[in-house]
């Protein structure tokens, strides 16, 4: 396990590089709009089977 730890710290330190604050911000611009999107196609489906069930049940009903 610590030799897990220690070969994942070097990694971080010689291997990964950070990207630029500009590179950041488009980077968050882009997830945030993607989410928004996620969020309201799911809403939508969210709606739809949401009715399709209530008139499957007032059909039952009826």
């Amino acid at each position: 396990m610590v030799t897990y730890i220690k070969e994942s710290i070097e990694e971080l330190r010689n291997n990964v590089t950070l990207p630029s604050r500009a590179e950041s911000s488009n980077l968050m611009v882009v997830v945030a709009v993607f989410s928004i999107l996620f969020a309201l196609a799911t809403w939508g489906v969210d709606t739809v089977f949401s009715r399709l069930i209530q008139l499957y049940f007032n059909m039952l009903i009826n």
